[in-house]
């Protein structure tokens, strides 16, 4: 099976940590041919089916040169078994662009994860509303005066904007309401955008879990991010502290009912956030916590991941 990966720059991976790279070794274990491409390399011409520039690699696993590569490639998206769709946000006009363009390739007979309407119909911070039984209360606007009536009702809450990762953006404002029309001005861009604003939960303390479902199953382990300091973001990019742990009974039938819905859609892999009971997040572009998982617990989640892919496929 020959699978292509549209991700970030190869050269810019922290293999120690990267969830794409250990997909990558999984698939080369298995004797699966890996090859790489960015979405700046898609093209389409007319009369033509969408092509990618790659390059076919194999992975060596050391030091900051971690693979060797063939030269590069002009090739149909279709002639792969499977493309895996793996560019990180932002997700913005030129992420959409990739996934027409991912579209056009699956009607020519490309297999693509996770599917290209799927990761457009469902943005990682707004897909939350779908499942408003297992949300924090929630507010989706640009309004200023909403956001301040939001606070009234709700005391302490936080603020962020739709289109950030890794934490970045984010903002608690506690019952003295400090900067919240500085914070709000800066985050919808004076009404340009729109942001969210979710009742802070408490149990943030305990970590924001990370629960990986993969073709509609929940890993039987999630990573806590847990805030370090006088931090409010578990991110493990703000700084938070990854703590592999088992999946709890309560958040196993939340994880369940998000996959049962989202699965059947195209998404083969999903990465939930939760903060106590309360989903935050549905992380659909590039889930991330694989090796974090895998290296603190012994659960092979590049494995499971790629087993579904197989079987997705039909087999190998």
């Amino acid at each position: 099976m020959n699978i292509l990966f549209v991700a970030d720059p190869l050269e810019h991976f922290k293999i120690y940590k990267d969830t794409t790279f250990s997909m990558m070794r999984e698939a080369q274990r298995r004797g699966h041919g890996v090859s790489a491409c960015e979405p700046r390399d898609l093209g389409w011409q007319t009369g033509q089916p969408v092509t990618a520039t790659v390059r076919d690699i194999t992975l060596t696993g050391h030091g900051e040169r971690w693979f060797t590569e063939t030269p590069a490639r002009s090739t149909p998206l279709h002639t792969f078994d499977a493309v895996i769709m793996r560019k990180d946000p932002p997700f913005d006009a030129e992420y959409i662009y990739a996934t027409h363009l991912l579209g056009q390739a699956e009607r020519e007979g490309a297999k693509v994860f996770n599917s290209p309407a799927a990761l457009r119909d469902h943005p990682e911070k707004l897909a939350v509303m779908e499942f408003q039984q297992f949300t924090s209360p929630t507010l989706v606007t640009r309004d200023p005066a909403a956001v301040r009536a939001f606070h009234a009702e709700h005391k302490d809450i936080i603020l962020k904007p739709l289109d950030g990762m890794g934490g970045m953006g984010i903002f608690r404002v506690r019952e003295d309401a400090l900067n919240l029309g500085s914070i709000t001005e800066t985050l919808n861009k004076n009404g340009a955008e729109t942001i969210m604003v979710q009742r802070f939960v408490p149990e943030i303390s305990l970590g924001d879990k990370r629960i990986l479902i993969i073709a509609g199953e929940p890993v039987p382990f999630v990573l806590a991010r847990i805030p370090q300091g006088t931090e409010v973001r578990g991110n493990l990019a703000a700084g938070g502290k990854g703590v592999a742990q088992p999946l709890s009974d309560s958040n196993r039938k939340i994880a369940e009912a998000v996959g049962r819905a989202l699965a059947p859609r195209g998404l083969l892999l999903i990465g939930l956030d939760v903060i106590g009971d309360y989903v935050t997040e549905i992380n659909v572009t590039s889930p991330t916590c694989f090796q974090e998982i895998t290296d603190q617990t012994g659960f092979d989640v590049p494995r499971r991941f790629i087993d579904a892919l197989e079987q997705s496929l039909g087999g190998t």
